[in-house]
């Protein structure tokens, strides 16, 4: 298991788990990001962050502290 800021563009991870609260997570499972969903890592931005993910069909992006919080596997 690994976090979702540490997959590499290109890679396919399946979401595990959420290490969030509050408003943040319910953001989060808006998003489509609970577990079991499958998530490409796209692009990441010039600067490194934020980091664009194709979930479920829609493209989002997410800053680094917030994929930090996100456990996934390797597909």
């Amino acid at each position: 298991m690994l976090n979702l800021n540490k997959a590499q563009v290109g890679d396919r991870v399946k979401v595990e788990e959420l290490f969030m609260q509050g408003f943040l997570r319910e953001r989060m499972l808006a998003l489509g990001l609970t577990k079991g969903a499958k998530v490409e890592v796209i692009q990441r931005g010039p600067s490194g962050d934020p980091t664009v993910y194709n979930i479920r069909g829609a493209m989002i992006a997410l800053r680094e502290e917030e994929a930090s919080l996100i456990k996934v596997i390797e597909e």
